[in-house]
């Protein structure tokens, strides 16, 4: 006679037949049934040090592989600390299946340890979210997850899984409801190509839904095709090796090109706040906007647009791609490389004669200097922002950033997963002193993985976009100042290395020694706390 199967069985055998291979998590009592099974399957167990870098690093391995990331957390405080990972995922567009563990189902509101609602907690920040009652559920909740974060725009769904329904069994498993993932297709798009074959001023703009639908070869032929001037953002950025960056924040030449543009065709993005919502600060008001997008209820969500394709971006760009080579538009073409030029040379010729390491001076000798070609792992702040303008994006999935809840400090845990997912390219991460602080014990996680990643902190003793922005609007300063710790003297504690820079000439011996080193190695920089022209959106907020 077969033993029944017992839910952990079940949900590792069906978290394999998803093709998901690898469990990120933090151990707790909820879940050592499931953990145990993993490990006897094979499954690659990452565990980690705090429960929503547990979800920031699933998070980071689904965008990088295109696989869904699955994140295993204990009950009640494992899952209140995950919420910020999950919600973080869920703005990202990422399918993340957050699993948390709970007390036993018999227990329920009967004053037991660590029962709380975690699933009316997490529904708000999910596409899905469902407690699973049954050992028998196990298999069909877990199929249901799979498609709900992969169905439409992507996302994040979580399950609530009893300690009692790990550790139950049954002979009666239901089915796994397999879907695949949305590829929509709308209507031929021949009145959209003839509407940028007729404009004087036309802008390509291409967003994460390139990436998640590896459009990167149909987008390369399309732009041959039809030779017209193309900007990136998010995870679009390097599938067209560096490629203007259309975060107008960090590209005033970009500013100029889409308030000038007649025509924007918008590939995979949300014109949301990084496109200040299509609104006329950035685009003209009778520009004339296509969409493209897996995700229909965007259209016309911020602005009025022209024409919008619900469409699978790779299906539209193979469809739309004209068979014969479009004429370029040389005038258009040869003022926005002057707009580009401009830009460039005023980062490189800013005045940098400040008292301790002007941001701006280390990233161009970071620039020049660097011994190899990483993958970037980008956190948030200002320090952040003058990297993110000087430094090209250059390899594709190879420029992570925080996403729209701009959750900083995850940009370490991210950058964990970055170099799981690519363990033959290097990697390095950017962060601030202040961002760093989060999820520092992660570095643990690195130097038990054997993961050699760069991490350059930029040490301004404090909050520093948020100690600027005070300054500049009201003159003085609260709650922002930080002390300058040895972060490097940090990481070696952790088992990693590291060193401080203090002047520019230190920067590429540093460099040379962080990447062959082969160890996760911290570059604590000592900068001059000074606020980024890339702030000046938010100091516009701020007035407004």
């Amino acid at each position: 006679m077969t033993e029944m199967p017992t839910g952990a069985e079940l949900f590792v055998d069906t978290a394999m037949q998803l093709g998901i291979d690898r469990f990120f998590t933090l151990v707790g009592d909820h879940l050592n049934d499931v953990l145990s099974v993993a490990e006897r399957r094979g499954v690659g167990i990452v565990h980690m040090r705090h429960e929503a870098a547990v979800v920031h690093a699933a998070d980071a391995w689904s965008r990088m592989t295109r696989r869904p990331g699955l994140a295993l957390v204990t009950g009640g405080p494992g899952h209140t600390n995950a919420l910020t990972g999950i919600a973080t995922a869920n703005a990202n567009g990422s399918p993340v299946i957050a699993v948390s563990g709970a007390p036993g189902a018999d227990m329920r509101h009967r004053i037991v340890f660590q029962d709380v609602d975690q699933v009316g907690m997490a529904a708000p920040a999910t596409k899905f979210s469902h407690l699973v009652a049954t050992p028998a559920q196990v298999p069909f909740a877990l199929g249901r997850a799979f498609n709900e974060c992969f169905h439409g725009r992507y996302g994040a769904a979580h399950l609530s899984i009893p300690v009692s329904v790990f550790s139950g069994k049954t002979d009666a498993p239901l089915r796994i409801p397999i879907a695949g993932r949305t590829t929509a297709s709308s209507a031929p798009p021949a009145k959209a190509m003839d509407l940028l074959r007729n404009a004087k001023k036309p802008v390509v703009i291409g967003g994460s839904g390139l990436w998640w639908a590896d459009a990167g070869a149909a987008l390369k032929k399309f732009l041959k095709l039809t030779s017209l001037p193309y900007f990136d953002v998010t995870m679009a950025r390097g599938i067209v090796a560096n490629a203007p960056y259309a975060d107008p924040s960090l590209n005033r030449g970009c500013v100029q090109a889409f308030q000038e543009a007649d025509v924007v065709l918008v590939l995979g993005k949300r014109i949301d706040y990084r496109l200040a919502m299509g609104g006329p600060r950035l685009f003209a008001k009778n520009a004339k906007f296509i969409q493209v997008d897996i995700h229909a209820p965007e259209f016309g969500n911020t602005r009025d647009i022209e024409i919008g394709i619900h469409s699978d971006v790779r299906l539209f760009l193979e469809e739309a791609a004209p068979a014969k080579p479009w004429p370029p538009r040389t005038a258009w073409l040869g003022q926005l490389a002057k707009w580009r030029r401009q830009w460039r040379a005023s980062l490189d010729t800013l005045d940098t004669a400040t008292p301790l390491l002007h941001p701006a001076a280390f990233y161009r000798e970071l620039k020049r200097t660097l011994p190899v070609s990483p993958l970037l792992s980008w956190d948030g702040g200002d320090f952040i922002h003058w990297g993110r303008a000087i430094l090209p994006a250059l390899h594709p999935g190879g420029w992570l950033r925080l996403g729209p809840m701009a959750t900083i400090g995850a940009a370490l845990p991210n950058a964990m997963a970055q170099q799981m997912a690519r363990p033959k390219q290097p990697v390095m991460m950017i962060t601030g002193d202040g961002s760093l602080g989060f999820y520092i014990a992660e570095i643990d996680t690195l130097v038990r993985y054997g993961l050699p990643v760069v991490i350059v902190v930029g040490n301004d003793g404090g909050w520093g976009l948020e100690r600027e922005l005070q300054g500049a609007t009201q003159g003085t300063t609260t709650a922002c100042e930080l002390r300058r710790t040895r972060y490097d003297i940090v990481c070696q504690g952790f088992g990693g290395g590291g060193e401080t820079i203090d002047t520019v000439e230190q920067v590429g011996p540093a460099l040379a020694r962080a990447f062959a080193s082969k160890v996760p190695y911290l570059l604590n920089v000592n900068i001059q706390g000074v606020r980024s022209p890339f702030t000046s959106w938010q100091l516009e907020g701020k007035k407004a």
